[in-house]
């Protein structure tokens, strides 16, 4: 009897530049290059250049291109590539952020080829449909951390310390959807459509750390109220494309073969560049200032959440962000940590996601750095 070599997992993941929400030109250029195997492509992270609200339709702009355009390579429907690609897309590129795609792919290759050490890791689970007013209440929490601890079983990580960073992309509420749950005698958590938005969010990432164990319960009083009780891995994006939770996982494991670390921390308000420079330094040993082109080729992307201080203050000094009627205080928000980001990396394709509720303290933010190791 012939025995096989026993498998491990590799990634690779490329950042992808785009002209428009539409535009995989990138995408195809490295499939002919034949750098880039569609057929293997688990999972996308995209930042689109909609407002990152309610109707932001960029998002599901985005997501189907997507579908149309892996359809084929993966022998099914468009509409089928959503259970077989994780599929996140985020709207907003404001101040000097860049649209562009983060692309995942992954495969199987023989033990052999693990460097020993450990290295990147993903996987990937979905969540039931949830009905409108399961949104932003216990059913979404508890969804949630299963979906997490299977896309944990998927990525092969068996402690949770050794995940890094959690995105999931969450449903919103419209009023088509408050008018179905009204009509069949049931209440949603709120009837306002943006604010749906940070209620998802919020028993989402509350799912994340009941998963991850970085706390031991949540009820339902605790969504949107204790502010103490957050995840330092959980990023969040809500939309109107899906009616479930996405959810991607992303961390380390030493049978991994892929050529990519990750690393994590939190920042804990918006300019709290400290801490990212502290994370580069302490995980991969490069510092901001000295190894500023060293950075520059080995980052594949930061990953990032941000948000405005609910308190209305940035370290003692009153900031306008939630009294700004023109433009939403979550636009405000991706914009200041982005640059801030961008001044400590010099890079401006980053994936910073706005609403930080339960992701972080109050007016931090996960940040998670994903780098090539060098050759």
């Amino acid at each position: 009897m012939t025995v096989l070599p026993p498998k491990v997992q590799k990634v690779d993941v490329f950042r992808v530049p785009c002209s428009g929400p539409g535009d995989l030109s990138g995408v195809q250029a490295l499939i002919d290059a034949g750098q880039l195997d569609p057929k293997t492509v688990v999972a996308v992270m995209g930042k689109t250049e909609g407002n990152g609200c309610v109707n932001d339709h960029t998002r599901d702009f985005a997501a189907t291109a997507w579908c149309h355009f892996l359809a084929p390579y993966l022998d099914c429907t468009a509409t089928q590539v959503h259970d077989r690609v994780a599929l996140v897309m985020s709207g907003g590129t404001e101040g000097v952020l860049s649209p562009h795609f983060t692309v995942f792919t992954r495969r199987s290759v023989d033990a052999a080829d693990a460097s020993g050490e450990k290295r990147l890791v993903i996987g990937t689970a979905q969540t039931r449909d949830f009905l409108p007013e399961e949104m932003g209440r216990m059913p979404q929490v508890e969804a949630t951390a299963e979906a997490v601890k299977a896309a944990m079983r998927d990525a092969g990580i068996d402690d949770a310390a050794d995940v890094h960073f959690v995105q999931v992309k969450c449903p919103l509420l419209t009023s088509a959807k408050v008018l179905d749950a009204q009509q069949r005698g049931a209440a949603t958590v709120t009837t306002e459509t943006y604010a749906s938005m940070g209620w998802s969010r919020g028993a989402s990432a509350l799912g994340v750390g009941l998963a991850l164990g970085e706390f031991q319960r949540v009820d339902e009083a605790a969504i949107l109220n204790d502010h103490a009780l957050y995840s330092a891995r959980a990023s969040v994006s809500a939309g109107i494309e899906l009616e479930g939770n996405v959810v991607i996982v992303l961390g380390e494991a030493a049978g991994s073969a892929s050529a990519y670390r990750i690393a994590h921390t939190v920042m804990q308000d918006a300019v709290d560049a400290a801490s990212v420079r502290r994370m580069l330094r302490d995980a991969f040993g490069l510092d901001p200032e000295r190894d500023a082109e060293v950075i520059s080729a080995r980052l594949v992307n930061l990953l990032a959440k941000a948000e405005a201080n609910p308190d209305g203050l940035v370290r003692g000094t009153r900031h306008t962000m939630l009294n700004d009627s023109d433009i939403n205080a979550t636009r405000h928000a991706r914009a200041a940590v982005g640059g801030v980001l961008a001044s400590v990396v010099g890079c401006t394709s980053l994936y910073v996601s706005g609403g930080a509720e339960h992701q972080g303290p109050p007016g931090g933010g996960p940040v998670a750095a994903i780098l090539a190791v060098p050759s």
